[in-house]
């Protein structure tokens, strides 16, 4: 508080740092609304698009190992879209609650809505609660074993944000989080749980660790200062040589899943299918060929790239159906 004990000025309610340029939040959304919709990110849907892609991974591949598509798979791809962004926005605000202290430390995230003092702590649990309720409405529409996965899924998500206070592998925690929608899409289009989705979602896993790398260089200066942890202080100028194990698993572990998904006899749809882990993987070393650990544009940049890389595997599973 300032000495002559005035209260202090409300922190400026403009756009966050790394949010997209022009995005839809700020240009089109009722003032009133922006600090909730910033809190749920959604001036910046790369988030909803990584949470979403394991989804149509796991969908995409269950329909491949059964070989049948039912109209009923067109309500778990758009329910999956759905209940992705719901989900991811109700997540970041919980990471926001529980980070309200850290995020007004670090210049990068000063400005959330929480730390700048655009909404009280109890409107950001209300937010998080409204959107929570209206992604289990969704849940509820799939199969019961399903169901039972979409809610356990809460657990990693609930963990996620503390993480980085008792571990050096924060990312381990968020790659739980985010990659859980290949269980639940393969197990709402199957009916069960089965080891081509636990590989698929190993994959991603391995995934998440590469992209979040990247990401979390952006914040370690201010990282150190503060004691947070994560892959990137703890890689540091070895995280090139880090990455690069993180592509291998990636690609190596989703060709698992697709050769345990794959039904025999089926070579084309096989070949069709094996090209997403492919594709991705080289996705996956471009990036490395433009990793600049210095550049913060960049890093960023790379980060959302990720967002075609995810879609080759879904377009490849896609492809191979038709076969």
């Amino acid at each position: 508080m300032p000495a002559n004990g005035e209260t202090p000025e409300r922190a400026e309610t403009g756009p966050v740092a790394d949010a997209v340029t022009g995005n839809w939040v700020d240009r089109l959304a009722p003032p009133a609304a922006r600090p909730y919709l910033r809190l749920s990110r959604a001036d910046r849907p790369i988030g909803t698009w990584l949470l979403l892609l394991p989804c149509w991974w796991g969908l995409t591949l269950a329909m491949l190992s059964t070989g049948q598509a039912h109209w009923q798979d067109l309500w778990i791809f758009a329910g999956c879209g759905i209940g992705a962004w719901l989900m991811r926005g109700a997540g970041c605000t919980w990471n926001d609650i529980t980070d309200r202290d850290i995020d007004g430390s670090v210049a990068r995230t000063a400005l959330r809505p929480i730390p700048s003092g655009q909404v009280t702590l109890g409107q950001a649990v209300a937010w998080m609660c409204a959107q929570a309720i209206l992604a289990f409405l969704i849940l509820v529409t799939f199969p019961p074993a399903a169901i039972a996965l979409g809610i356990l899924a809460l657990l990693p998500v609930a963990i996620y944000p503390f993480a980085k206070r008792f571990t050096w592998w924060p990312q381990i925690f968020l790659g739980f989080a985010f990659n859980w929608g290949a269980l639940l899409a393969w197990t709402a289009h199957t009916g069960a749980l089965q080891w081509p989705a636990l590989a698929l979602y190993a994959s991603g896993m391995a995934w998440t660790l590469f992209y979040d790398t990247i990401y979390a260089h952006q914040d370690k200066e201010d990282d150190a200062l503060i004691g947070v942890k994560s892959t990137a202080r703890l890689f540091g100028g070895e995280t090139p040589r880090w990455l690069r194990r993180f592509l291998v698993a990636s690609v190596v572990l989703m060709g698992l899943a697709i050769l345990g998904a794959a039904p025999s006899g089926e070579i084309l749809a096989l070949v069709i299918a094996i090209g997403g882990p492919w594709a991705m993987g080289w996705h996956m070393a471009w990036q490395l060929r433009r990793l600049d650990l210095g550049d913060n544009d960049r890093l960023l940049a790379l980060f959302r790239s990720n967002r075609d890389a995810g879609l080759l595997p879904v377009l490849f599973f896609a492809a191979a159906l038709l076969a």
